[in-house]
């Protein structure tokens, strides 16, 4: 008969394995205390460090969940190839030129202009430029044309400066004539400096500009060119954002007649009682900032081309949480492959400006939630700073520059 009592080891092994047991409870309770004491009289600590480490990690819980939003063309993708991006992207800055003349800095941080200044600030306070040109990806060309404007340079002798400088670094480096300046790169914000560059014919053909005045209709590539987004700075007041209740006015705009479809806009709707529509320009910079003020109180800003396809007004717009309502056509707009600008703008073509109130009647209010809240989330790719930040307007046009350092061979 088999036995069901189970065989019982012997008195030994008990007292070592309480022993055993015993010996590690006070090694446990030992740590735990000499822990919590250096805890405790540690300014360092890490739990005196906690609340920093819970609001950083909030902080990039959230910009990964905005980065992953489907306000991105590809979200995913985006996110890698930013990171890459950020890990190996090297720019070679020429050091030709006097800085006091036209080369190396910029004319200034403030107006509408100001992109081109930022640009070549941030890019110097990067960790993108390397002293290498060897290990460079792409070579930036550091003339200002805003500079040369603010001199009173005329546009001719423009022209022949942006030619004569050019044609030197081509006969000093061997870096151009590799790709005839396809590696190659300059920025420029106002209109006069693209067509100062236009002595030069593979600046045009060959080269990446960066440019606020991105038409299709004039010599932009968007395969091989930026648009650089214009921001007029400083802005006068804070952001707007998470106040829709106070936006009670339809639409706004008050601007100069300096095109077409800024003179039709003004006409069809200067009258009209539900859009705000003022047939010149109001004064940014005196009186009780009312011009600022009407974007906190507006859903749809409207913002047509005026000289060129581009306008300060949409960047504005996106600072004070006004939904821009594009209405300019052959229009490149700035970072367009990679955020969706139907996501959180209104984007028109000319020709519907005489449709514009019933268009924007026809946005429900859940529509326009979704809008604003998007909106708030892409701002941050509007904004330029001092040293530049991550994922600001500086980095976005360097990643811009990195999507097209791939197609270039030599």
């Amino acid at each position: 008969m088999w036995s069901t009592k189970l065989s019982q080891p012997p008195a030994s092994s008990y007292c070592s394995l309480q022993s055993s047991l015993l010996s590690l409870a006070i090694l446990t309770l030992l740590s735990f205390t000499y822990l919590s004491l250096k805890s405790f009289h540690s300014p360092n600590s890490p739990s005196s460090e906690t609340p920093s480490l819970i609001v950083q990690s909030s902080q990039v819980v959230r910009e990964e969940e905005e980065v992953l939003s489907d306000v991105y063309n590809s979200p995913g993708v985006f996110r890698l190839n930013y990171e890459e991006m950020e890990r190996k992207f090297k720019v070679y800055i020429y050091k030709d030129g006097d800085p006091k003349t036209f080369y190396q800095t910029p004319r200034k941080l403030t107006g509408k202009y100001s992109s081109e200044g930022y640009f070549f600030q941030n890019i110097r306070e990067s960790k993108f430029v390397t002293e290498d040109p060897n290990e460079a990806h792409l070579f930036f060309i550091p003339i200002s044309c805003h500079k040369m404007r603010g001199k009173g340079t005329s546009y001719e002798n423009m022209t022949i400066i942006v030619q004569n400088y050019v044609d030197s670094l081509i006969a000093k480096y061997p870096y151009w004539n590799r790709t005839m300046g396809a590696d190659h790169f300059f920025v420029t914000c106002h209109d006069v400096g693209v067509r100062a560059t236009e002595g030069h014919p593979f600046l045009v053909k060959n080269a990446i500009r960066v440019v606020c005045s991105p038409s299709y209709d004039v010599g932009y590539i968007p395969h091989k060119d930026v648009a650089l987004p214009q921001v007029l700075q400083p802005f006068a007041l804070p952001a707007g954002g998470n106040d829709i209740e106070n936006r009670t006015t339809l639409g706004f705009w008050a601007g100069h007649r300096n095109s077409k479809i800024r003179v039709i806009l003004a006409r069809q709707w200067e009258n009209d009682t539900e859009l705000d529509i003022s047939n010149n320009r109001i004064n940014r910079a005196t009186g009780p900032l009312v011009y600022q003020k009407r974007f906190y109180r507006t859903k749809f800003c409207i913002c047509p081309g005026g000289s060129q396809v581009n306008s300060a007004r949409i960047t504005d717009s996106i600072h004070y949480g006004c939904v821009p309502v594009i209405l300019s056509d052959y229009y490149d707009l700035p970072f367009n492959d990679i955020i969706d600008w139907r996501k959180f703008a209104v984007v028109l073509r000319e020709k519907d400006v005489y449709d514009l109130k019933q268009i924007l009647k026809n946005i429900t209010q859940e529509e326009f939630v979704t809008l604003h809240d998007n909106l708030v989330k892409i701002k941050k790719h509007f904004q330029w700073n001092a040293p530049p930040i991550r994922h600001d307007a500086f980095h976005m046009v360097m990643y811009e520059l990195w999507l097209r350092h791939h197609v270039i061979k030599y």
